[in-house]
């Protein structure tokens, strides 16, 4: 059985990687963490305030971007 050769590709190599990701690849990702940031920001309505107040608005200006 003959060994198969290597077939040169038919575009010129440009040097640089191009990668491809599906849609789901960043969605999915981007979705986990402003659910995880809710929840973060639900719980800690319960609780006795242990973090600076600048932490605070912070997370609360990204919680109202998320909402909208």
């Amino acid at each position: 059985m003959p060994a198969r050769t290597h077939t040169p590709t038919t575009h010129a190599a440009t040097g640089r990687v191009e990668v491809r990701l599906p849609w789901w690849a960043v969605a999915l990702p981007a979705l986990a963490f402003a659910v995880l940031l809710l929840l973060i920001m639900g719980s800690g309505e319960a609780h006795a305030e242990t973090t600076a107040p600048a932490v605070n608005r912070l997370l609360e200006r990204i919680a109202a971007l998320v909402t909208r």
